[in-house]
């Protein structure tokens, strides 16, 4: 799973790629430059349970994040600086909240809701441009010969166009499956989940829970597809460098219970609709990661596609369970563990065992 981290200049992007990653890279993405880098999804569940099996290795679920160079007001450099965009499964775009006299805003002033409408019209106005040239074609081909699939790509790309103008990002035009296949093809990147990731000043650390109505964003909440997700990159900054009771010391005197590394990451998963499976041994405790909805054996597939292929029954145990219990056989034992087969729907947090003849 990708994410691609946008924003206007001077932002904290970098900063966040930074902290999310914890790759080492310049203070800030120039124009034009890419970073890319993978973060682990923190995942208590996992931990709890290696404790209990001792693994010899213990593998977090991870996403890769593509931290690009803020937008200018350039149509053309922005365009090129938005190709990797399209690749994404969703997008992050990091919202400046904080004064800073040696690194002032580019507006000359701090304002939320603005920054986030000119990020999300730029979007638009890509999407448009492509949309616009692909009717284009369509049309030419159908006036050559009239094609049932082409027309259908054609009352597609007019609800989308339809849409762009109207300012409306097409994560919130609803498709039925067959278009939406036809729109993964487009790679619109207005079409992408969007979480918004508000950047405080460090004075407002220990008042996010009301960052998000104090800034009269309240209504991006309830939109399709988006998400809001208040952090301090300053805080966060400090966190990173500490060791874990620094951390926790530094995180009390804010009164924050987690990092804000941590809500950025789940969020993303929340919004992406996924979940994570667990499989757990001696040899290895790892969390797997599937959309929501996943079939058992589809979810077995995630781990290696013959175990889905001779898939024969999967036994699942709630992690809770397994916990309390101990083993794999004192679950058993306690008629905690169910034996399910191909098209039972996987659920957060199941610890699974698959059977397989492969």
């Amino acid at each position: 799973m990708q994410t691609g981290i946008i924003g206007l200049p001077q932002t904290g992007k970098t900063t966040l790629f930074r902290i999310l990653t914890g790759a080492h890279v310049e203070a800030k993405a120039q124009p034009g430059q890419t970073h890319v880098g993978i973060a682990r999804v923190p995942d208590e569940r996992l931990l709890k349970l290696a404790e209990l099996f001792k693994p010899k290795k213990l593998t977090y679920a991870t996403v890769e994040y593509v931290d690009i160079g803020g937008l200018q007001k350039d149509r053309a450099k922005d365009s090129a600086s938005l190709v990797p965009l399209r690749e994404a499964d969703a997008l992050m775009h990091v919202v400046r909240r904080f004064e800073d006299a040696s690194m002032p805003h580019p507006a000359g002033s701090l304002d939320a809701v603005r920054d986030i409408e000119s990020v999300e019209i730029e979007l638009m106005l890509n999407d448009l441009e492509q949309a616009t040239k692909r009717l284009e074609r369509v049309e030419k081909e159908l006036k050559k010969k009239r094609d049932p699939q082409t027309e259908a790509e054609k009352s597609v790309l007019e609800r989308c166009v339809q849409s762009l103008e109207a300012e409306k990002p097409l994560r919130e035009l609803d498709f039925k499956p067959d278009e939406q296949k036809m729109m993964n093809g487009f790679m619109f990147v207005s079409r992408k989940p969007m979480l918004i990731a508000l950047n405080l000043g460090d004075e407002d650390a220990s008042d996010m829970q009301s960052a998000v109505a104090r800034l009269n964003l309240s209504k991006l909440e309830g939109k399709a597809r988006t998400a809001v997700v208040p952090f301090c990159g300053k805080v966060e900054a400090e966190l990173a460098d500490l060791n874990p009771a620094e951390a926790a010391e530094l995180m009390g005197a804010y009164g924050l219970k987690e990092p804000g590394r941590n809500r950025i990451l789940r969020a993303t998963y929340e919004l992406l609709g996924l979940i994570s499976f667990l499989t757990c041994g001696e040899p290895e405790c790892r969390a797997w990661t599937i959309p929501r909805g996943t079939s058992a054996a589809r979810a077995a597939g995630a781990i290696h596609s013959d175990i889905e292929q001779h898939f024969i029954k999967a036994e699942v145990v709630g992690w809770k369970d397994l916990l309390a219990a101990g083993t794999w056989a004192a679950a058993r034992e306690k008629a905690k563990v169910r034996l399910e087969g191909k098209e039972y729907i996987v659920e957060d947090g199941d610890v699974i065992l698959f059977r397989h003849s492969g």
